[in-house]
């Protein structure tokens, strides 16, 4: 089976976010020329200066076609389950193949080149887009540099590709997902023995900083205009967490550090929010620092596109996912769906598979697709 070998393959390379992801694009790139695609190659460095790549093939010419979006990057894979192999070690048991990024999502990345083999030998009406990006996990850093400098990308957008972000879905159509926004506040002080007047306690000031993100929690969680029914749960989830490191009871804490993370929904505006905390912050004299901002992705469920996705994934209706993906930085598509293999529910786990029988049916959709939109 060509989709497992592939996974294999790709699961192979230890692509953690916190590494390079060079090898395993040159590998992508290398398979996707073997299939007849031309290649744009986008490289950078990220904020820690370790090189990242992405990879957009096209294969075909003209406007419509289909786009796919992946990710090679994966989270770590500490702990593991098991001695008897590791995370990179793409293993074979009980009709399921183990490892780190065998379902987010490499294994979503090989149903689709297993896919596009089968087209190898025929002209294309239209053109097969497929896009394999770095830093997906860490903030969309990958896709945001695509979004910004891919000529091939815009080439999508002129001629209203139909898109499909392959994040494990079991499947399912999903048209709609929510937002990821995120900022820290930094309270600053002077560590000093606590017995002594000398040091600055950072709690201090940022104590009444956490009273309104408490005041923001609540109105989020009861003000319907931050809601959405759609989604489950049909909250932004306003995720506060509080840090002053300080190692001992009896050390002025010089530090005070306040995170918030939330997932605006579609029709909803996270500036204002971001605004408010940056207000606060100000107000209270501590540090305030935006560190992401991925947009919700929303398809209108009673479009012909979703519709058309439905009818070949053999579905009767499109759900939502309270989950972000590359999509939220790739908005300017017109239409676009998150669609792939795999289970959710089990990525990023300290046993991460794919089944078997989601790699036969991944690489069927997607042929089903491309078949669909390209020939």
């Amino acid at each position: 089976m060509d989709a497992l070998n592939y996974t294999k393959e790709l699961v192979a390379f230890e692509s953690t976010s916190n590494l390079s992801n060079l090898a395993v694009s040159d590998y992508v790139e290398a398979a996707l020329k073997s299939l007849g695609f031309e290649i744009e190659r986008l490289e950078y460095d990220d904020a820690k200066g370790v090189r990242k790549a992405n990879i957009i093939g096209r294969r075909g010419q003209g406007p419509g076609g289909m786009a796919y979006f992946a990710h090679t990057d994966v989270v770590p894979a500490d702990p593991w389950f098991t001695d008897e192999f590791g995370p990179f070690t793409p293993t074979l048991k009980d009709d399921k193949l183990y490892g780190r990024g065998s379902c987010d999502m490499k294994g979503s990345i090989a149903c689709m080149l297993a896919a596009a083999k089968q087209y190898v030998d025929r002209d294309l009406k239209h053109p097969l887009y497929i896009t394999c990006t770095a830093d997906e996990e860490v903030g969309y850093h990958g896709a945001r540099n695509v979004a910004e400098k891919s000529s091939m990308y815009r080439e999508m957008i002129d001629g209203e590709a139909h898109g499909i972000i392959g994040e494990p879905t079991m499947l399912n159509v999903v048209y709609a997902h929510k937002g990821t926004y995120g900022f820290q506040a930094i309270s600053h002080g002077r560590a000093a023995h606590s017995s002594l007047s000398t040091g600055i306690n950072a709690n201090l000031a940022m104590i009444p900083f956490l009273v309104e993100m408490k005041k923001l929690y609540e109105e989020c969680m009861t003000d319907p205009r931050w809601q959405n029914a759609e989604f489950d749960p049909p909250t932004n989830g306003w995720n506060i967490g509080i840090n002053d490191r300080t190692n001992a009871v009896n050390i002025t804490p010089p530090q005070s550090i306040c995170t918030v993370y939330f997932r605006p929904m579609p029709g909803q505006d996270p500036e204002e929010l971001v605004s408010r905390a940056r207000e606060a912050a100000e107000k209270c004299g501590i540090e305030f620092q935006f560190k992401c901002g991925g947009q919700p992705v929303y398809t209108e469920p009673g479009s012909p596109f979703v519709k058309e996705v439905l009818q070949i994934a053999g579905k009767e209706q499109a759900k939502t996912v309270s989950y972000g993906t590359d999509g939220s930085q790739f908005t300017e598509m017109k239409n676009m769906v998150v669609f792939g293999p795999g289970d959710i529910g089990q990525a990023h786990t300290h046993d991460e598979f794919i089944e078997l029988e989601q790699l036969e049916r991944g690489t069927e959709k997607f042929a089903q697709l491309i078949e669909n939109w390209c020939c």
